[in-house]
């Protein structure tokens, strides 16, 4: 009986070690809030909706009925402050004393698609760029308050939060599988005709439009691998679902191609398991965690293939490899072509430019690579973020350097001595927020917060991080021009 004891101990030992052991490997340097709240796929698997995959004419109905509570009208509110200065009252009472605010308002509106019972919903960053308030309302006609969880402007993308419980997410699919020919529906707010569904076929993948490089400004690297179809999206779709036919969603619409701003034949979706990397990192970090290849590249035409005596125009031609980049320490040289990432091939700028966007500094990434003797080669690289870290930053690490969508940093002591200032924060890139809204930019410094004198990146963090008062900002132009702006939080 006690060799029985014995033996059974051992085996719950035995069991308990590989188990801790796998607890140990697998457990994440951050909290990972994302997996706690995006519970579409569970509640779409309890729900289970029925699809009979051999049926030729698909029934859209219960696509439809599946997605469209789940599908949100956006509203915006935008307004621009203007600080006149009144030198008199400043004389006596100090800098910002007697001055008035003018105010220019505008509105905008587009669609979101709620991905979290939570309240977690997200929508384009162009739909909510600029907005002093976002206004969500459902299809129950049910009005809520939005707040501006992260965006990112290299894939237009932006997470809100809407306080409460209940809400009915969407299931996220996988935009890999999607095929050609494949029925699709787009879910929206089109002219702000709410819940309006319109049905179209995947035409084509990978699109590269070059719209995001208009939109974008020289510090933001945008990405662009746009699905292709021709369901029906007009102004108001912006945000809105792309769903195949099992309600599942497989796309966030963007953008149309047209020549009258409404809808004439083709219209593009950022592909989910894009959307997907960048939703959780805004929800975990506030911010996208993105790592680098450290490459220059350029699409495989019939000139590049001659020019550089290639074999086919299959692949992504490297012009240039970064200096200390994730490629040049993998061995990775100039003139070579990548062929696959990981087991998929890539034969477009755009299609590599979506598989790196899905993954994170410190993610470890084969390559297949021909080289220039047209040998092909797989090498192993690790992925860098745009300081050549390997590692995640943390929340915490990222809050002291960022507030109301911006980053800062200090100034050098040749700046300070050319604006001839001892004190002053830099505003290093700005995205979608309370900042950019009232019209700060990039390379403009704060001085002052209420008065008071800014002299480090993390006193500024800390004070227009949680603060729920008015604020006004003593700010310097980079020509050195001193201007206030003020705003309520």
């Amino acid at each position: 009986m006690k060799n029985n004891i014995k033996l059974l101990g051992l085996g719950l030992l035995g069991g308990m070690l590989p188990l801790g052991a796998y607890l140990m490997l697998s457990t994440s340097p951050y909290q990972s809030l994302s997996d706690e709240v995006l519970d579409g796929n569970r509640l779409y698997n309890a729900r289970a909706v029925s699809f009979d995959g051999q049926n030729l004419a698909p029934n859209f109905i219960d696509a439809s009925e599946t997605t469209i509570n789940s599908v949100v009208h956006v509203t915006t509110k935008v307004v621009k402050t203007t600080f006149q200065r009144d030198p008199f009252q400043e004389f006596f009472y100090g800098p910002g004393a007697g001055g008035r605010e003018f105010k220019q308002f505008g509105a905008g509106s587009g669609s979101g698609v709620i991905v979290s019972s939570e309240g977690y919903i997200v929508t384009n960053n162009h739909v909510i760029e600029d907005a002093s308030e976002i206004e969500v309302i459902l299809n129950d006609n049910s009005k809520y308050t939005a707040k501006l969880v992260g965006a990112d402007p290299s894939t237009d993308i932006a997470v809100l939060k809407i306080e409460g419980s209940g809400f009915q997410p969407i299931a996220l699919g996988n935009s890999d599988d999607l095929h050609i020919g494949e029925w699709v529906l787009a879910v929206g707010n089109p002219f702000n005709l709410t819940s309006t569904v319109t049905a179209g076929i995947v035409s084509a993948k990978a699109r590269n439009i070059n719209l995001l490089a208009d939109r974008s400004r020289t510090d933001v690297v945008p990405i662009e691998s746009f699905i292709q179809t021709d369901a029906a999206v007009n102004p108001g779709n912006s945000g809105g679902a792309l769903v195949n036919v099992k309600g599942e969603l497989i796309g966030i619409n963007t953008a149309i191609a047209s020549q009258t701003g409404s809808y004439s034949g083709y219209s593009f979706a950022i592909p989910v398991n894009l959307v997907e990397k960048v939703l959780r990192d805004l929800i975990d970090f506030g911010v996208v965690q993105r790592g680098f290849l450290g490459v220059q590249i350029a699409d495989i035409n019939q000139e590049i293939k001659e020019k550089n005596d290639l074999p086919n125009t299959k692949g992504v031609y490297i012009s240039k490899v970064t200096e200390n980049g994730s490629a040049e320490k993998a061995g990775v040289k100039d003139g070579e072509v990548i062929l696959k990432i990981g087991t998929k091939e890539v034969n477009s700028v755009a299609e590599l430019q979506e598989e790196i966007g899905k993954r994170r500094p410190g993610d470890k990434v084969s390559l297949t690579i021909r080289t220039a003797k047209g040998v092909e080669e797989v090498k192993e690289l690790v992925l860098r973020n745009q300081d050549g870290d390997t590692k995640l930053v943390s929340k915490e690490e990222i809050q002291k350097n960022f507030a109301l969508g911006a980053t800062f940093s200090e100034l050098s002591s040749k700046e300070k001595k050319e604006l001839n200032i001892t004190y002053g924060v830099k505003i290093s890139t700005i995205n979608s927020g309370k900042l950019k809204s009232i019209g700060l930019a990039p390379g403009m410094i704060i001085t002052k917060v209420n008065n008071e004198p800014i002299e480090t990146v993390e006193q500024l963090t800390g004070k227009l991080n949680g603060v729920n008062k008015g604020v006004l900002l003593e700010v310097l132009s980079e020509s050195g021009k001193k201007e206030y702006f003020g705003f309520g939080l």
